[in-house]
């Protein structure tokens, strides 16, 4: 996420249950850390049962002005819960129709990040709900993309953040936005390389061990220069990648991976990697695609 200078907004996709909120509560305070403008997206569905009338509306204008009705005061109620937490946000509302990952591709063309909101269901629910939108939404922005799990997560003393790192360009600008979040947080990174040997393991695995301890080192020798402050913790370790990033970032403040990886020794394939910890991480996950 850029710095403030150009004022590019935290742009929130709003879920329309009043209930879930952690999404919102995440984007609020993130705008109002970087001192960015904050826009309320939502883009009109079906009502949810707490804005559905007892009966459907008879014609198309009726049901159209029900979305509408439905959409507008998801709006109002997002907007008094930003009001509240944090007052001195400049905040814009967006009322949408059509598909919601066409809408906040979009939006997310001038946005510092796009936040949205993931309640851990069932694999074949989510086929259906948050990251329906969430991947493809991940797949083709240029900005980061923070999904943020349904309740809120328990966090752990000292505050930390845990970035995935596999020495491609898109773990580097991964790594960058850890830095910069753990940065403004006052909190401590935990940078992890995974490697992941092939169904044929060798015998002798110190070689390929310190090459990877030698990448790492590499990739955050110079952007620990440009954020001393920040309390760095860097390791090789073995296994599967999805597994030991979501086990690792079980209380973190957050996990930022990279939208694709390189594979090869390291086994970060995208894809791979950064759908498993949507799938099965219980902190906010920052998904970070590379520059340009």
């Amino acid at each position: 996420m850029s710095r403030p200078v150009d004022r590019r907004p935290i742009v929130v996709g709003l879920d329309p249950e009043p209930g879930h909120r952690m999404a919102l509560a995440w984007a609020a305070d993130e705008a109002a850390r970087r001192r960015l403008p904050l826009c309320l997206v939502h883009v009109e569905g079906v009502p949810t049962r707490g804005y559905r009338g007892r009966e459907v509306p008879p014609s198309w204008e009726e049901w159209n002005e029900a979305l509408h009705k439905a959409g507008r005061r998801v709006l109002e109620e997002a907007s008094v819960f930003v009001a509240a937490r944090q007052p001195q946000l400049e905040v814009d509302v967006l009322l949408a129709e059509g598909d919601p990952v066409w809408v906040l591709r979009e939006q997310s063309r001038g946005a510092a990040a796009v936040v949205l909101g993931s309640r851990h269901l069932s694999r074949r629910r989510e086929a259906f709900g948050a990251h329906s939108v969430a991947l493809p939404v991940m797949a083709h922005t240029r900005c980061p993309v923070v999904v943020v799990p349904e309740p809120e997560h328990i966090t752990q003393e000292p505050a930390y953040f845990v970035v995935g790192v596999d020495g491609s360009d898109h773990s580097a600008a991964a790594v960058d936005v850890a830095f910069e979040e753990a940065a403004l947080r006052g909190a401590e990174l935990r940078a992890l390389l995974v490697w992941e040997p092939g169904p044929f393991r060798i015998f002798d695995e110190y070689e390929p061990q310190q090459e990877c301890r030698r990448l790492l080192s590499e990739i955050v020798a110079g952007r620990h220069a440009r954020y001393p402050e920040v309390d760095l913790r860097h390791e090789v370790v073995l296994g599967h990648p999805v597994k030991v990033l979501t086990d690792a970032s079980a209380h973190a403040l957050g996990l930022v991976v990279g939208t694709r990886g390189r594979g090869g020794f390291a086994g970060m394939l995208l894809g791979s990697v950064s759908q498993g910890v949507l799938h099965h991480a219980t902190c906010p996950v920052i998904a970070v695609p590379t520059p340009g």
